[in-house]
């Protein structure tokens, strides 16, 4: 049987509790059905991940057997149809870097933030980030129109009344039509490497708020985030007075959750905060109870120590260790190479983490 071929995409964006799970499929409860099930993996051909194959195969069953209504079946199906094209479409694309842009579809040419929005995509874009936008019109097409077509992706919404793509995107094959909000943001937050906002409304505020609690909770990995105002505006200034005056203030934040995102009206400033998340810093991945950083290089042992002076309230006893790949990471064959820091890391902390990778990029080389 021929399969479509494309890079593997083991991008993990939870920073390893995907990859964590266990590939143990289930039954049907019939042994019979099961074997059946086996073979008809085998014989389509599935590698390594055929009991992840078998398992969605069952779960459809059991759905089946559960005698689940027709529109929970056709919400089940819409979902994972989503899943697999958003899958199938960025799969080609899983090794280059890219941005999720938000913000208002109402913002007209000419104004203030749709100029820097613009501009933004245009810089990322001269770095080697691709633009992920909801492909709308407002802050999404000036953030389309300054990627270019060859290096954005949309990601429209089929909403009751008429929503279609801007003239950047509109007929690329890097275009997806969601029919559920949920859907989208996953893939939002799945396929970013930073999200970048600009001022917008509830859907704004909404896909801002999203992605801070992923990594609040430790759902989703710390990657930057940046509020971009226009210039000398005011709209995220405010949002931060909203968030320190209120929720700071009786207790519901952490002063270093403020370190999970970065408030400015300057384009360039913007760019450089993404960019320096990166400079040294590549990914990581919590591996049995350790937290595995890899790095583009090295840093020197006086660095390593000072990392471990100023971040001991991190550590969940021992030390930061700089080592090679940890046996459990050969699955992710690509960055197999880099060198590691290695330690036990309190997991409740991730603006604490977010410094700790702001101080990663600063070593010196």
């Amino acid at each position: 049987m021929s399969k479509a071929t494309s890079p593997q995409n083991l991008k993990d964006f939870t920073g390893g509790g995907i990859l964590s799970l266990s590939s143990k499929r289930g039954s049907t409860g019939d042994p019979n059905f099961d074997k059946r099930v086996e073979q008809l993996v085998a014989d389509w051909g599935c590698g390594a991940d055929h009991e992840l194959i078998e398992e969605l195969i069952i779960t459809a069953l059991r759905i089946a057997s559960d005698e689940v209504g027709e529109a929970d079946l056709k919400l089940f199906n819409r979902t994972l149809k989503e899943m697999q094209a958003t899958s199938y479409v960025f799969a080609p694309y899983c090794r280059e870097h890219k941005v999720a842009v938000y913000g208002s579809a109402r913002t007209q040419p000419g104004q203030p933030e749709y100029e820097a929005a613009k501009d933004f995509s245009d810089k990322m874009r001269e770095h080697g980030f691709m633009t992920i936008t909801g492909a709308g019109e407002g802050i999404m097409g000036a953030a389309q129109e300054g990627a270019g077509r060859e290096s954005s992706f949309g990601l429209n919404i089929r909403l009751p009344f008429e929503q279609s793509a801007n003239d950047t995107i509109i007929g690329d094959h890097k275009l997806l039509t969601f029919n559920y909000f949920f859907t989208r943001k996953l893939a939002f937050v799945k396929e970013s490497d930073a999200a970048v906002l600009f001022p917008g409304g509830f859907g704004t505020m909404d896909e801002g708020f999203e992605v801070l609690t992923l990594m609040q909770t430790g759902k989703a990995a710390v990657f930057p985030i940046v509020m971009v105002d226009a210039p000398g505006g005011s709209y995220w200034k405010t949002f931060e007075q909203f968030i320190r005056e209120h929720l700071f203030r009786l207790g519901l934040i952490s002063e270093e959750d403020f370190s999970l995102f970065k408030i400015t009206d300057s384009v360039d400033e913007a760019v450089a905060e993404v960019l320096h998340f990166y400079r040294v810093f590549h990914s990581y991945r919590h591996v049995k109870g350790k937290m595995v950083i890899r790095l583009n290089r090295n840093i020197h042992e006086q660095a390593l120590a000072q990392l471990n002076e100023d971040f001991a309230d991190l550590l969940v006893g021992g030390k930061i260790k700089q080592c090679a790949a940890l046996q459990e990471e050969r699955n992710e064959r690509s960055i197999i190479d880099l060198p590691r820091l290695v330690f036990r890391a309190k997991r409740s902390r991730p603006g604490r983490i977010r410094e700790l990778i702001n101080a990663i990029n600063s070593c010196d080389a």
